[in-house]
């Protein structure tokens, strides 16, 4: 039986910059195999191929002669065509979900291997690894992985919110050499399944407590002598005593506070006396 590419680890890279694309594409293959200059390098070349062919063709050249780039953005976001010629480099197909021929993936997905998704400035990839889907979104500080009933919603849920989705098939690549020290970057990393599952868990459990924070309901404010002032700022005893009581209570909290405030007046006023 062949065992687990990569020794079972997953290639998984964090968001660095604006490089999604470039996170997508290693995360496609399973290995830091591009960087932002050799994507760079493919669209510098797909721009002057395309202003060539138009130079080259009848129809008016419009804006493709210009010295802007139509494959990669100002802030870094590279077109699908790039994406394309980094993953044919490997004898991989991109083909959008929506083709006819890619019908197959749209019924039963899970028989394929990844999917490469897009919105506005934003790539990621969905990619089968030793029999498992995981979603290696770089906002993500892990892979999460997806059953195959929760990788066909998840698709749907994609397509319904406006993402490009594109199937990609061919010979992926079965080992990337994680020893080597060309095997690394500064954003990528190997983690095996279970430490993928231990750091998504401890995200998750820390969003929740960050949800919980901030769903608490705000401190009460309370009117002292016409200034608006929080219960943690109060600090005569018997008035906070006097605040706490209201709240339980039925009446309004600024009735309490005026009794409060008239008991520590006639206190004072006693005291003095004696």
């Amino acid at each position: 039986m062949e065992g687990a590419s990569n020794g079972g680890m997953l290639y998984h890279e964090v968001q660095e910059s604006k490089l999604c694309a470039v996170h997508c594409v290693n995360t496609v293959l399973q290995g830091p195999f591009f960087s932002e200059f050799d994507l760079a390098a493919l669209a510098s070349d797909l721009d002057t191929k395309e202003r060539q062919m138009m130079l080259e063709g009848t129809a008016a050249a419009g804006d493709f002669l210009s010295e802007e780039s139509h494959n990669v953005s100002l802030g870094g976001d590279f077109s699908i065509q790039v994406l394309q010629k980094a993953l044919e480099v490997w004898d991989l197909q991109v083909i959008p979900l929506d083709c006819p021929v890619a019908e197959p993936a749209q019924i039963d997905p899970e028989l394929e291997n990844a999917f490469i998704c897009h919105l506005h400035d934003h790539w990621f990839c969905i990619r089968k690894v030793n029999g498992e889907w995981y979603n290696f979104d770089s906002l993500y500080a892990a892979p999460q992985h997806f059953s195959k009933f929760y990788l066909s919603a998840y698709l749907d849920s994609l397509k319904g919110s406006g993402w490009s989705i594109f199937l990609v098939r061919g010979n992926f690549p079965k080992e990337c050499p994680i020893s080597s020290s060309e095997a690394s970057n500064r954003y990528g990393q190997w983690l095996s399944p279970e430490d993928a599952e231990r750091i998504t868990k401890s995200c998750n459990l820390t969003e929740t407590q960050r949800n919980d924070i901030d769903q608490l309901p705000p401190e009460p404010v309370f009117s002292l002598d016409g200034t608006d002032v929080q219960f943690s700022d109060i600090e005569d005893e018997d008035l906070k005593a006097a605040i706490a009581a209201s709240l339980m209570d039925s009446s309004p909290a600024t009735a309490s506070v005026e009794a409060s405030t008239s008991k520590t007046e006639n206190k004072d006023s006693q005291e003095k006396t004696a």
